[in-house]
């Protein structure tokens, strides 16, 4: 998505090897015409999916998750990643390790709000090692829900997510694939 290559490349800021720093547009401040186009482009790649879910990780996959929910005029679902005490029982859950933040996160989503009935989008900002896309894999396999895809916003191609979910057979889109960080600069995989 060319939009979303452009905003990275004046925005984004390269911290050390392997992380990208996008708060400016995506995980911190969140410019809406930009997720509405995301929105738009994740429905345009899976509008013949049936979709009657989307599910995402909080909270930076939220906004983009919710602009596609509005594309697709269906209810989204964000895993939480602290219990609250509305919400205790009657829970699927997973464990996340977070490589940004080193830390696991017990992720879970109220049982009532998925089922074996709903054909299920997953919409992530980052794929780089998986963690966060296969804890919610975990989810809908726990409520035997039918996955339909995973929309990505960026994928760090260099890292291993990607590979573990081909491995499955997993049908994934990102808008922006990145191959390297090179000289604190983004190479996305097209132009390499």
């Amino acid at each position: 998505m060319q939009l979303l290559e452009e905003r990275i490349k004046k925005d984004g800021q390269v911290l050390g090897e392997d992380v990208l720093k996008v708060d400016n547009f995506l995980n911190h401040q969140v410019d809406p015409d930009l997720m509405a186009a995301m929105g738009e482009e994740f429905y345009r790649l899976f509008k013949d999916a049936n979709i009657t879910k989307i599910l995402t990780v909080e909270s930076s996959g939220i906004a983009p998750a919710v602009l596609a929910g509005l594309s697709f005029h269906v209810p989204v679902v964000f895993a939480r990643k602290h219990k609250s005490l509305t919400l205790q029982d009657n829970m699927y859950s997973a464990t996340v390790y977070s490589y940004t933040k080193k830390v696991n996160n017990h992720i879970s989503i109220s049982k009532k709000f998925i089922d074996e009935n709903d054909r299920v989008l997953v919409i992530d900002d980052f794929l780089a090692n998986g963690q966060a896309v296969e804890g919610l894999l975990e989810i809908i396999e726990q409520a035997n829900a039918q996955l339909e895809g995973v929309g990505i916003v960026i994928e760090k191609t260099f890292q291993k997510g990607r590979e573990l979910l081909d491995a499955r057979g997993i049908h994934v889109e990102s808008l922006a694939r990145i191959a390297a960080f090179e000289n604190g600069e983004v190479v996305f995989v097209e132009d390499k």
